[in-house]
This record gives C-alpha cells, sequence and structure tokens, in this order.
C-alpha cells in the first residue's frame, strides 16, 4: 500500500481534474457563443486581405494604425453597406412578389406571335404555348404559385433575423479592426498552440488553413460577385424589374455553384414572353458570357493562392454551405484541404508498390 508508484496514480483527483477542465471548456464556450459568428467572419476577411494590408503598409511608410483604418472603412463601404442595402432591398421587393403568388388573376398571358417565325417548329410551338395558358393561363399558373407563393414566404421569414444578422456583422467589423492591429500576435498564438500540438505538422495546417481561406475567397466569393454584378447589370439594363433582388438571388446561387443561369434563363423568357424579342436577345448572349466565365476566372484566382485540386474546393465550398450556411463556405475547403495534404503526407511515408500486377495476381492465387 506504500508503494511510490500506487501513490502518484490519483484516480480520483485524475477524474477531478479531467472533470475540472472540461467543465471550464464548456464554460468558456457558453461564455464566448454569441460573439463566435462574428470573429470567425472576422478571421476569414482578415485572413482573405491581409496581403493586400501588408501592400498598404508598405505605402503608406509603415504606419499599421493608417492601414487598419483604411482597410476598416473599405470593409464598411465595400461590404457591410452593399450587404445592409442588399438585405433591406430584399425585404422590400418581396411584397410584389407574395401578392403576385397570392393573386396571379391579373397577370395577362401574351399572345407570343414571334413563335411563329422559329424555323420548321415555329407553328407546333405556337399552337402548344395557346393550348397551355388556354383559359387565361390558370392551368399554367396554378403549377407555378405552389412554388413560387413558397419560396417568397420563406424570404420573407428570414427577414425576422435582420436583427441577429447586423449584429454579426457590427462585431464582425469591431473583430476586424482587433485583428488588422494584432494580427501577427494572432496568428502567432494559433501556430505556437498547433506546434504544442501536432509539432511541425500543426504548423503547416495553420498555414494550410490560410492558403485555403485565401483561395477560397479569391475563387468562388469573388468570381460568385462578379457573375453577380455583371449579371445584374445585364437585367438592369435590359429593363427587369427587382433587378437587385434578382442580383442577390444570383449571387448565391454562384456562391452554392448552381450558376448565374438560373436566375438569367427566366429573365430571357420572360422578356421572348412579353414580345421584348431584342432586349431578350441581348440578354441571351449576355447570359451565356456570364455563365461561363466562371470557368476561366475560378481556376486562375485559386490557383493564385492555393495548389489544391479543383474539385476538392468546390466539394468543400457546396458541402461546407449546405452543412454550416454561408460560413461553411471556408469551413468546408480548409477541412478538405487539411484532410487532403495530411493523408498524402502520411501515405507518402510509405513507398511506392514495387510488383507489377501480374505478380499481386499470383500472390493471390497462392493464398
Amino acid at each position: 500500500m506504500n508503494d511510490p508508484q500506487l501513490r502518484r496514480f490519483d484516480l480520483p483527483k485524475l477524474m477531478f481534474g479531467v472533470i475540472f477542465i472540461m467543465i471550464m471548456i464548456i464554460a468558456s464556450f457558453w461564455v464566448v457563443q454569441p460573439f463566435i459568428m462574428g470573429f470567425a467572419w472576422a478571421g476569414m476577411v482578415v485572413i482573405a486581405t491581409w496581403p493586400l494590408l501588408i501592400r498598404l503598409q508598405n505605402l503608406l511608410w509603415g504606419k499599421r494604425w493608417l492601414a487598419a483604418i483604411i482597410m476598416t472603412i473599405l470593409l464598411v463601404l465595400l461590404f457591410v453597406i452593399p450587404i445592409a442595402l442588399l438585405v433591406s432591398s430584399l425585404v422590400e421587393n418581396s411584397g410584389p412578389l407574395i401578392q403576385w403568388a397570392s393573386s396571379p388573376s391579373n397577370l395577362k398571358m401574351p399572345d407570343v406571335t414571334w413563335l411563329k417565325s422559329v424555323p420548321m417548329v415555329g407553328n407546333k410551338l405556337y399552337s402548344g404555348w395557346h393550348t397551355l395558358i388556354a383559359g387565361g393561363g390558370n392551368v399554367l399558373i396554378a403549377k407555378v404559385q405552389p412554388y413560387v407563393g413558397a419560396a417568397a414566404t420563406w424570404l420573407v421569414a428570414q427577414a425576422a433575423h435582420i436583427g441577429y444578422f447586423l449584429i454579426h456583422l457590427a462585431l464582425m467589423v469591431l473583430f476586424s479592426i482587433l485583428l488588422y492591429f494584432h494580427g501577427e500576435q494572432v496568428g502567432l498564438g494559433i501556430r505556437h498552440f498547433a506546434v504544442r500540438a501536432a509539432d511541425k505538422r500543426g504548423d503547416a495546417v495553420v498555414v494550410l488553413a490560410a492558403k485555403a481561406i485565401r483561395a477560397v475567397a479569391l475563387g468562388v466569393v469573388v468570381t460568385a460577385l462578379v457573375q453577380a454584378v455583371l449579371g445584374g447589370i445585364g437585367l438592369a439594363i435590359a429593363g427587369i424589374q427587382y433587378a437587385t433582388l434578382f442580383t442577390v438571388l444570383m449571387f448565391i446561387c454562384c456562391v452554392a455553384q448552381l450558376g448565374p443561369l438560373l436566375i438569367l434563363i427566366p429573365a430571357v423568357i420572360w422578356l421572348y414572353w412579353t414580345g421584348d424579342s431584342t432586349w431578350g436577345t441581348i440578354l441571351l448572349v449576355w447570359s451565356c458570357i456570364v455563365g461561363t466565365m466562371d470557368n476561366v476566372l475560378r481556376p486562375y484566382l485559386i490557383r493564385m493562392e492555393a495548389d489544391m485540386p479543383m474539385i476538392l474546393i468546390l466539394s468543400g465550398v457546396i458541402g461546407g454551405l449546405l452543412s454550416f450556411g454561408m460560413i461553411g463556405l471556408f469551413i468546408g475547403p480548409v477541412v478538405l484541404a487539411i484532410s487532403y495534404r495530411l493523408t498524402s503526407a502520411w501515405v507518402s511515408e510509405a513507398p511506392e508498390p514495387e510488383e507489377s500486377l501480374t505478380e499481386v495476381a499470383k500472390h493471390l492465387e497462392e493464398l
């Protein structure tokens, strides 16, 4: 009973120590939970824009405080204010959409005589259209109305979360200011923790995560923003109502890798439907340009920051978006990139198989 090894192994003490640590971790998480989303977004924004901050600091005679202030102003002007305006426009323009979905009887179905000019199949298309809209288009409207009404109602229901969204937006700006001023210290602390947990590989994981975040910010978000803005300009010039609302929806579709054509093609159909075939053709050509430009722009931007397979980035973006919401845009690719690199490093430690497939088959027969 007096064995010193037995005295050193105090099971109750160990259990209470583990329980205390778990309680402290849970309590700490509970305290900081309201700030996690704002800090996470601030971290993503600062990591993505950090190279720009350093360049700006070098241009401003090495003054970090001046560069941080300018970056914060740019963040508010280019990120916060547009998002606030888009959310406001989304809420305001949803009213007419719900009203139309609730009582579409006043909608007049046009007589699209231009269909007759389509070679070979024009008369059949024109006849089929008149069959479809027979009775004022009630059959067509009855089929479309439930889906439009449900979608519009869901959009307005999200307006209840605007207050929380604005709070997180304000927290993001506040934390971004702090990170712009003390980014090196925070980054060094994270790297120190990673080295303590996994030695040099932990440090490499932190660097890889930062590269993945920048790659997503450039390759996915910037591409989606460019496509949405260009698509919105096309809608506005073509005279489509609620172009701002459709621009927001287009950006969401582009981020989710669905593409802008999901919004642009119905707009083209609407223009042809109302008899404005000239602007319909112009918007169709513009839609083809905007809808395919991501095939060139996105790979180029991603390769600027991270040498990772495209399928890895896109799978992470879509899976993260479905699993974690908007913040999953960055979480998904980071998780997959880290898992991919760690798995590759682990596999590369083993020698490559030297035997041919024929020799392996012979070994199987001998077993």
